[in-house]
């Protein structure tokens, strides 16, 4: 019996697979606040959605957890302001935002809390990319 080789097309299709794999999502990670001390705010500093292509998607992804893998919960346009409260490897910045782009609501991050803890608030959170978030506060 003699074996013969994959045609080329199968083996692009288990390239992909093994690609998909690589990128499966990646389990939620909730943004924490409260990392700087009892003494300090919440969330240290503001940003603002800075840097998008116009020519391209044009908006900011907000994803469950640092990583491209991760479900996209949000969209960001530029000029939507975040509450940056968390830094991870890879240039991933934890966020806590108004789904409002011009909303100026209390989501509660400018207070001390007594110790670290997963966001509980009453706006949304997730994760972005550094590389299109330019802090204007803190």
């Amino acid at each position: 019996m003699r074996i013969r080789a994959a045609p080329l097309a199968t083996l692009a299709a288990l390239a992909a697979l093994a690609a998909a794999a690589a990128h499966a999502a990646a389990p939620d990670r909730p943004v924490r606040i409260g990392l700087a001390g009892p003494d300090l705010d919440a969330c240290l500093s503001v940003g603002e959605v800075t840097g998008l292509n116009p020519r391209g998607d044009n908006f900011l992804a907000v994803r469950a957890a640092p990583s491209t893998g991760a479900p996209m919960l949000a969209r960001l346009r530029k000029g939507h302001r975040v509450q940056v409260c968390e830094e991870a490897a890879g240039g991933w910045l934890g966020i806590v935002y108004d789904r409002d782009p011009g909303g100026e609501r209390d989501c509660g991050t400018g207070s001390p809390v007594p110790r670290p803890r997963a966001y509980r608030g009453p706006c949304a959170s997730g994760w972005v990319s550094a590389r299109y978030v330019t802090i204007i506060a803190g």
